[in-house]
């Protein structure tokens, strides 16, 4: 079985203002799966940061997790790996004017 290969997702964060942002694009998470990462927003009652993306697979549900999880590694067979990967950079199709 060949090994994955993970891009680390800090290389593709930003700061915009007062908050980090995600780069919009394909994602990877460490059980396989590819998800389409939209954009970074704010949660109304508590300002949290939260990623929202689509699952590529499935149902193709939108979700929502904060950003501080999306970001942070998890241990895989006594390794540590980022629970989700940057595969490829996308425009974003939510854009400030």
């Amino acid at each position: 079985m060949e090994k994955a290969i993970f891009l680390p997702v800090v290389s593709v964060m930003f700061q915009e203002g007062n908050s980090m942002q995600l780069e919009p694009g394909l994602y990877r998470h460490y059980k396989g799966p590819e998800y389409r990462v939209f954009s970074v927003a704010r949660h109304s009652e508590t300002e949290e940061e939260v990623v929202f993306y689509q699952a590529l697979y499935g149902d193709f549900g939108m979700w929502v997790r904060p950003l501080s999880m999306f970001l942070e590694s998890v241990e895989v067979d006594g390794e540590q790996v980022p629970r989700f990967a940057l595969v490829q950079v996308e425009p974003s199709l939510f854009t400030r004017p």
